[in-house]
Formats: C-alpha cells, sequence, structure tokens
C-alpha cells in the first residue's frame, strides 16, 4: 500500500500549490467529501495505526471505522486511477501581489488548511457547558467540529439556547489550542464569537477547557470559562441536529452536572466590561466599573 502515503504526500504537495480539493476530486472522478474523508481522516489515521505497529491491512481496517462514506474495497480498487490522476494534474504557484498582500491573511489560510490534516483527533459531537448571560443557570449548548464538505478547512457548528444554529471556523495553534470562531449575528453586522480551547497531550481527550469571548446583552465585552464535553465521534449533521441546547438552574442538576457547574459557574469565572455614563472619563470611572461589577 505505498500508493497510500504517495497520494497524501501529493494531496498536500497540491494544496500548498492552490489546488482546491474539489478541483483534485474533479480530476480523479470521486466527490469531494470523499476526497476529504480519506485525506483528512483515514490516511493521517492510517499512518498512526501502522506507526503504533499494526500490520498495514489492519491499521487500514482502523481508519476507515472512523467515516461512513469510504469503503476500503473501493479505495483499495481505486488506488492506482487516484495516483495517476493527481499526479498528471499541473500545479502552478499562487500569484503573489505584493501591495495587496495581508501576510495576516495568509497566515489564516495556511492555518486552515494545516487544522484540517490535525483536527482528526478533535471531530466529533460536543456539549459546552458555560453560565448563563442572564442569570447564575447552567448553560448547556451542542457543538459539531468536523472537516469542511470541500475538505478546505475545519468548520464549527454551534446552537445556543435560543434555538439559534451558528457556523464557524476552526484554527489551530500548533498542537496547543483550538480556536473555534463565529459571527453571532447575521451579516452584515459583526458580532465575533470566539472560543479558545486548552488542548492536553492526549490524542482522544473526553473533555476540552477553555475560555470564550463574546458580548453580552447590551454589547458590552465578556469572558467566560467553558467546558467541551465529548458526546461521540460522529460528525454526522442529523446526529448534530437531535441535541438541543437548555438552561438548567443548580436544583435542577444532576451529580456531573453540579461538578461542572463549580468549575464554570462561579463568581471569578467570568470577566466583565461595561461603560459607565460620564462626560468626563477620569480615573473614577474605573473605579465605579469595578464597584458595579463586582456586585
Amino acid at each position: 500500500m505505498n500508493e497510500l502515503k504517495e497520494i497524501y504526500e501529493r494531496i498536500t504537495f497540491l494544496r500548498q500549490k492552490g489546488v482546491k480539493m474539489k478541483e483534485m476530486a474533479q480530476q480523479i472522478d470521486t466527490a469531494p467529501s470523499v476526497l476529504s474523508a480519506i485525506y483528512t481522516t483515514v490516511l493521517p489515521e492510517y499512518f498512526k495505526n501502522l506507526k503504533n505497529g499494526m500490520e498495514e491491512n489492519e491499521a487500514l481496517d482502523h481508519a476507515l471505522v472512523w467515516v461512513n462514506n469510504v469503503s476500503k474495497k473501493k479505495l483499495l480498487s481505486s488506488l492506482a486511477k487516484f495516483k495517476r490522476a493527481l499526479f498528471a494534474m499541473e500545479a502552478f504557484p499562487k500569484p503573489q501581489n505584493e501591495e495587496e498582500d495581508n501576510p495576516f491573511f495568509s497566515l489564516l489560510n495556511t492555518n486552515m488548511q494545516e487544522t484540517v490534516s490535525r483536527i482528526n483527533n478533535y471531530s466529533g459531537i460536543y456539549l459546552s457547558y458555560s453560565i448563563s448571560s442572564s442569570n447564575q443557570n447552567l448553560k448547556i449548548e451542542p457543538y459539531l467540529i468536523a472537516p469542511s464538505g470541500s475538505g478546505n478547512y475545519a468548520e464549527v457548528f454551534h446552537r445556543n439556547s435560543r434555538g439559534s444554529t451558528h457556523q464557524g471556523i476552526v484554527l489551530m495553534n500548533g498542537f496547543n489550542h483550538l480556536y473555534l470562531i463565529f459571527n453571532e449575528h447575521h451579516a452584515p453586522q459583526l458580532a465575533l464569537f470566539h472560543v479558545c480551547l486548552k488542548l492536553p497531550m492526549l490524542e482522544h481527550p473526553p473533555f476540552l477547557r477553555g475560555i470564550y469571548t463574546c458580548f453580552d446583552y447590551n454589547y458590552n465585552p465578556i469572558a467566560r470559562r467553558i467546558l467541551f464535553v465529548k458526546q461521540n465521534d460522529s460528525i454526522s449533521p442529523e446526529e448534530f441536529a437531535k441535541l438541543k441546547a437548555e438552561l438548567k438552574t443548580a436544583e435542577e442538576l444532576n451529580e456531573t452536572e453540579n461538578i461542572y457547574y463549580n468549575y464554570t459557574c462561579r463568581p471569578e469565572d467570568v470577566i466583565r466590561m461595561c461603560n459607565i455614563p460620564s462626560p468626563q472619563m477620569t480615573n473614577d470611572d474605573l473605579i465605579q466599573e469595578k464597584k458595579i461589577l463586582s456586585i
């Protein structure tokens, strides 16, 4: 199965040259979602299994259990065709305009592509736990983290306690942090909702801890502690749709939820800001703000 390594390296090379996964899928006459699943999930898992000492067939079998749209028989029968088609594609470097190119945008684009190749360990459905903006209730909301259908980036879906669903992007800071970034409101308004999760030194962690920032009901910045608890490894939108967000009072919590409440919903787990109506804006405003927010 040496073709698997050659195919993975060729896809990586073409993507670095600016070729989209959709274009590669058309070239090899397969669905973009299938090629994305092979590249972002099956092959990285296969290589990891080999590194852990598995035999080739066993390593591939264990890798394929993570996806539901790729069969072993069809994959192995298509390797020669995939390889010929991918190596026949011409790759040209992206044209760069020094006056218009923003290095930060370029970094984000590169990071999004790199994130796709690493997101497998963290893909799945989670329930998040944090304090409600309007009271001391425990807010429980579902999230879905997965490679996008095009395979060009990783995406995240979030359903809030008001019933709205948001779609955002996922970025990874190497192997240390996972960033989930959304626009909390409909265009053209921009109200960023951002979660930063600390990644433990564990391949498939059962939960992730972090901080999220957003706006309160008065559009003042607020940051809170948040806990993500993994429900399963599924990246099926249908499975995600079965989960609903909810608010629970302290009296309604079970034993496990009470642990989550104590971790996320204490006064020291919330950082707030507000504007003091003042024509002068003196240092006294800072003192007054802290008094208001400490109540």
